[in-house]
């Protein structure tokens, strides 16, 4: 199991930024030639991050393209495509027809480069209505998609809601990514950025929320903002102990014939000892990645 808590945005066009990627220390990194990049600086943002991505293969490496009705979009798939990248993170994923197509265009690009077939993964980013109106079917579109991810900033001005620290205004968005990820034989999405980096508690309180509603991690924009998010998203002390007392009062019950048992004055049956056992392969994917 790998944990994917941290997903860490690095500006393309920011040479300084990028030659601190090997110290950050987020579980994932995604190069930016979107937003963070002005249009004049597209193509030299394009070679900055070839070069980084190419020096930093520890650990999953994606690069967020421009839209693909953007003149910039191709090319930046055949500048960066086989050159040690885990993926892509494809903002306003909007259809399924959308997903097929950048996903024959990878096809194409793998075949060109003697790349294993499906190599690829697209992490489609829902930040539109038109988005969220057709998650299950992004979700479901391609074998490249194994989880969704988030754009709150985008999404709250594309429906013309206000942001907020409570974020009451996404509730809804983020539940049903949740339930359609699910629903779509998924890994769980990916949340959404927290834009105040100075607001520590009010990022703290977020990814709690976040990891409560069923997200598995967070996309974050400062170095700061990491190890909140990893707290936040990893199983505490006390869930540990609890899952431990659990899983194993559950398998002592299975083999006396019982699968309903009380543990601490709580009721435990098969869904509840599964989050168990799901808490302690988190714990023990946790340690791996300490060692």
């Amino acid at each position: 199991m790998m944990l994917v808590r941290s997903w860490m945005f690095v500006p393309g066009n920011n040479r300084r930024r990028l030659e601190k990627v090997r110290e950050l220390a987020a579980d994932v990194i995604i190069y930016d030639l979107e937003d963070a990049v002005p249009l004049q600086e597209k193509a030299s943002a394009r070679d900055m991050v070839r070069q980084a991505v190419q020096e930093n293969g520890s650990r999953p490496q994606y690069v967020r393209v421009n839209d693909p009705t953007t003149p910039f979009y191709l090319d930046d798939l055949y500048g960066m495509i086989g050159h040690g990248l885990t993926g892509i993170v494809l903002p306003k994923a909007a259809n399924r027809q959308q997903i097929l197509a950048v996903e024959a265009h990878l096809t194409q690009l793998e075949n060109h480069g003697n790349l294993p077939c499906g190599s690829m993964e697209i992490v489609p980013l829902i930040e539109t209505a038109s988005g969220l109106y057709h998650a299950y079917d992004i979700a479901s579109a391609s074998a490249r998609v194994k989880r969704l991810a988030f754009g709150s900033v985008d999404f709250a001005l594309d429906i013309g809601a206000r942001l907020t620290r409570e974020g009451t205004e996404l509730l809804f968005a983020r539940s049903q990514l949740v339930v359609i990820s699910r629903a779509a034989g998924i890994e769980p999405p990916i949340d959404a950025v927290f834009v105040d980096v100075k607001d520590a508690e009010g990022l703290q309180n977020d990814a709690r929320l976040a990891r409560q509603l069923g997200f598995q991690g967070k996309l974050v924009i400062h170095p700061d903002q990491i190890p909140i998010v990893h707290d936040a998203f990893s199983p505490t002390a006390e869930e540990i102990a609890e899952a431990k007392a659990v899983a194993a009062a559950f398998d002592e019950a299975l083999a006396s014939g019982s699968a309903a048992i009380s543990v601490n004055g709580k009721l435990v049956d098969y869904p509840v000892a599964e989050r168990a056992k799901r808490i302690l392969r988190q714990a023990e994917a946790l340690q791996h990645l300490r060692t």
